[in-house]
C-alpha cells in the first residue's frame, strides 16, 4: 500500500537525520513530525477531492495534537522530516520537494492576500533552520540551506547558504565544495552544516581533513591498482564507514564551548 510505503520512508528518514532516534516504535509513537505527516496526507487527499471543510477540520486537529500547522492544500514530497516541529507553519500554496528538513519554528508563509501562488517552493534536499521564515512565492533551489532565524523573501539558488534578516547569501557551493561533500557521503559521513564560506575553525578543519583524505584515497587507488597488477591483493578489505552519530559527543562538547 502506498501510504505504508511512504510511512516507512518517513521513519527511515528520521534515522538518517536524527541521531537521537533509537527504535522504529519510538519514532512512530513520539515524533510529532511523523504524526503531522500522517494527518496531512489524509487532509490533502480530502482537499483534492474538494471536501474542503473536512480537510480543514483534519488539519486543525493535527495542529492541536502536534503543534505543527500544515494547510491541507500544501504539496509535500517524499521523506519530509520535521525535527521537533513545534511552531512550524506551512501555507496553502507551499510546495516542498523530496528529502527536505525543517526544524522547529519554521514558517513557509505568504506576503500577500491576493489569491494564487502566495507561498514558497522548496527544492529537493533543502534544510531550513529553527525559527527561519521563508516568505512569498519564491523558489529555494535544490540543496540550499537556510540558517536559523533567517528571513528569506527572495529566491535562493541551488546549493547556496542563506543567513540573517533580511536573508543574504553567504556562499554558493562551487564544484570543489560539492566534491568534498560527495566524498564525505561516500564514506558514510554527512557533513551537515559544514560550508565552504563558514569562518568556524572547526568547519574549516573538517574541510581540510576531507581534502587530505581524498588526496590519500586517490594515491592509495593508484597503489592498489599497481599491487593488483603484480598479483598481490592487499586492498580488498572494506574501510569502516564514518557515522554522524559517532561525532555527536564531539559536536555537543564543541557547542558547549
Amino acid at each position: 500500500m502506498a501510504w505504508l510505503r511512504e510511512l516507512r520512508e518517513d521513519v527511515a528518514s528520521v534515522f538518517e537525520r536524527d541521531p537521537a532516534a533509537r527504535t522504529t516504535l519510538e519514532v512512530v509513537l513520539t515524533y510529532p513530525g511523523i504524526h503531522a505527516l500522517i494527518w496531512h496526507r489524509l487532509a490533502h487527499a480530502l482537499w483534492r477531492r474538494r471536501w474542503l471543510a473536512l480537510a480543514r477540520y483534519v488539519s486543525a486537529t493535527s495542529r492541536f495534537l502536534t503543534g505543527i500547522e500544515i494547510h491541507p492544500g500544501a504539496r509535500i514530497g517524499r521523506r519530509f522530516f520535521i525535527d521537533h516541529g513545534m511552531g512550524v507553519v506551512i501555507g496553502e500554496t507551499a510546495e516542498i520537494g523530496d528529502d527536505v528538513t525543517l526544524y522547529h519554528g519554521v514558517t513557509l508563509g505568504g506576503t500577500s492576500w491576493q489569491p494564487g501562488k502566495r507561498h514558497p517552493t522548496l527544492g529537493h534536499g533543502v534544510v531550513v533552520g529553527a525559527g527561519a521564515k521563508v516568505l512569498g512565492p519564491i523558489h529555494v533551489g535544490d540543496g540550499a540551506k537556510i540558517g536559523s532565524n533567517a528571513v528569506v523573501v527572495k529566491s535562493v539558488p541551488a546549493q547556496a547558504t542563506v543567513v540573517g534578516n533580511p536573508g543574504r547569501i553567504i556562499s554558493k557551493a562551487d564544484d570543489r565544495h560539492r566534491e568534498r561533500l560527495d566524498y564525505a557521503r561516500s564514506l558514510g559521513f554527512h557533513a551537515y552544516g559544514v560550508d565552504a564560506g563558514d569562518p568556524d575553525p572547526v568547519a574549516q578543519a573538517i574541510l581540510s581533513l576531507l581534502d587530505h583524505l581524498q588526496a590519500v584515497d586517490k594515491r592509495m587507488d593508484v597503489f592498489c591498482q599497481a599491487m593488483r597488477a603484480a598479483g598481490v591483493n592487499l586492498c580488498d578489505a572494506a574501510v569502516p564507514a564514518l557515522k554522524e552519530e559517532d561525532f555527536a559527543g564531539v559536536r555537543d562538547q564543541t557547542d558547549k564551548g
